[in-house]
């Protein structure tokens, strides 16, 4: 593919994903990365398909799994990146992907709806479209009020916002769960001293996570029944005979 133009490059879209990339490298980023990695493994074990589509603001390995054959990275021009491309325009040909991930695409998206619809038309009927974003209602969310750091400019939009976005798609919700329940501390010594609040939020679950997970299944497209006429056929109307009454008759 050839490489967008410097122009495109350079664009404040560009700009906000080169930024956000470097926070991601950071310690938070990194703790946030981490947990979400597991999650995301546990999910495309139980996908299958031959072609998964991944697509982030941040430089990490692809997530793998044993059911996929082949995985590609798409987005900005960042290290790992095999086909750049804008935000709005995926050079992927309709229900070209088993599986597309999107994780943090649209917290870091000047138009998280013309994103999701392009996300959403890669995916085969059938398919899954697995999203990741950070919780508005958790410490994570309260970290991005206050941040001075690239993590401010993310739009961390509410999980259930983004689940009715889906219906409207043609997708089916299957799963929603959240991760990262350690706080964004930056001191290494108090993560590893609440480490131990992980596996009691994975357990119960509480929507408090610092990040969620929505696994959507693309229905199948059907065939659109014919339209019925419910009108009911009339019978032919039968002559029936009429007694016939004489003049005579009425007179007297």
């Amino acid at each position: 593919m050839k490489p967008l133009p410097s122009t495109q490059l350079d664009s404040p879209w560009s700009n906000m994903i080169r930024d956000a990339s470097e926070w991601f490298a950071g310690p938070l980023g990194q703790q946030l990365l981490a947990q979400e990695k597991r999650a995301l493994g546990d999910e495309l074990d139980r996908c299958f398909g031959s072609y998964l589509v991944h697509y982030g603001p941040f430089v990490d390995s692809l997530p793998e799994s044993p059911m996929i054959k082949r995985s590609v990275r798409i987005g900005a021009a960042l290290p790992g990146v095999e086909i750049i491309c804008d935000e709005q325009a995926w050079p992927l040909g309709e229900h070209a992907a088993d599986i597309v991930v999107l994780q943090h695409g649209l917290d870091f998206s000047h138009s998280p709806h013309a994103l999701l619809r392009e996300a959403a038309r890669s995916v085969r009927p059938g398919g899954h479209l697995l999203i990741i974003g950070v919780n508005p209602w958790s410490a994570w969310g309260v970290r991005r009020a206050v941040s001075r750091e690239a993590f401010r400019h993310a739009r961390c939009i509410r999980a259930s916002r983004v689940g009715d976005w889906l219906n409207l798609l043609g997708f089916a919700l299957e799963k929603r769960r959240f991760g990262c329940y350690c706080p964004p501390l930056s001191s290494s010594r108090w993560q590893s001293r609440l480490a131990r609040m992980e596996p009691v939020g994975q357990r119960i679950q509480v929507p408090a996570g610092g990040f969620y997970l929505l696994v959507a299944r693309k229905l199948m497209v059907g065939l659109r029944p014919l339209r019925q006429d419910r009108r009911e056929r009339m019978g032919k109307l039968i002559p029936m005979p009429v007694a016939k009454i004489s003049r005579r008759d009425v007179e007297q």
